[in-house]
């Protein structure tokens, strides 16, 4: 059990690990421009036989994607998703993100946006409503849905494969406390944005993506999670921590006290700036 938790306006959490106050948080999904990963026929043929979505991008990326790699007028494939019929939970309220599932997917002549959707939904729902996801959700006390939106929450945040387990406890460990996740990624999500630093001023946007603000997960997933996030979700390394940051590349660390997180993040805010930490 935690005790004596540091007031929530100064309580910090993500791999960046700056230190800022809450407030308030926007609404919706985007992101960046998309750069498709194409796969071409050789002798001479420039059209591409293959797509590849990679793990962690969002609807947003994939729909440009899918517009780059059929050659169709940006927005086309956003415009699609009405008469796509995908095979979505209902919780998902027709929303794909989080079941375009990352994989590489061929591209016949007739390929449209809607084969395309169709086809990452259908290799996400043979992968996440199969044992062992569904199960392991199950045994977790929630949903697939539910594992799919922390599985894209380890996906954005995690450094590394290694740091999967870890980040998806910090996320339980959090919920089960109480606490609000404060997490950059999905204030980032909802600026349409990124991997930037989190400001002061973006923890006040009125979103229910702001998780400085909001509590529990987000109302989506915030990305399209690959198999090794889907499995952190689902089976967490145990542990008690409730925060983590990055100190440098492949120095993430992760702990309970709130005390140690400061002096961790000191640390990486002065590798940031090429100093010494503050005593």
């Amino acid at each position: 059990m935690q005790t004596n938790n540091p007031p929530r306006n100064t309580i910090r959490l993500t791999r960046r690990g700056r230190l800022v106050l809450i407030a308030t948080g926007a609404v919706v999904a985007g992101t960046a421009v998309a750069v498709p990963l194409l796969t071409r026929e050789g002798n001479g043929d420039t059209r591409p036989t293959s797509l590849v979505i990679p793990e962690g991008w969002r609807a947003s990326q994939i729909y440009a994607a899918v517009d780059k790699a059929l050659a169709l007028p940006p927005g086309s494939t956003r415009k699609s998703l009405p008469k796509a019929n995908l095979k979505l939970p209902n919780d998902a309220r027709g929303n794909p993100e989080g079941y375009l599932f990352p994989a590489t997917y061929p591209l016949p002549e007739k390929a449209t946006p809607e084969s395309l959707l169709s086809a990452m939904t259908e290799n996400a729902g043979r992968k996440f409503n199969g044992a062992p996801i569904a199960a392991g959700a199950q045994r977790n006390a929630m949903n697939v849905y539910q594992a799919v939106t922390i599985a894209s929450l380890v996906q954005a945040e995690a450094a590394t494969k290694a740091d999967m387990g870890k980040v998806a406890r910090v996320v339980f460990n959090r919920l089960e406390r109480g606490m609000p996740l404060q997490m950059d990624s999905t204030v980032n999500y909802a600026l349409n944005r990124g991997k930037e630093r989190t400001t002061e001023n973006d923890t006040r946007i009125d979103s229910p993506y702001n998780s400085y603000q909001r509590m529990g997960l987000p109302p989506t997933p915030i990305d399209n999670p690959g198999v090794d996030a889907m499995r952190a979700a689902i089976s967490p390394t145990p542990g008690d921590w409730l925060y983590f940051v990055t100190v440098k590349p492949g120095d993430t660390r992760f702990t309970a006290s709130y005390a140690e997180h400061r002096r961790n993040v000191a640390e990486s805010d002065a590798r940031r700036r090429g100093g010494k930490p503050a005593r």
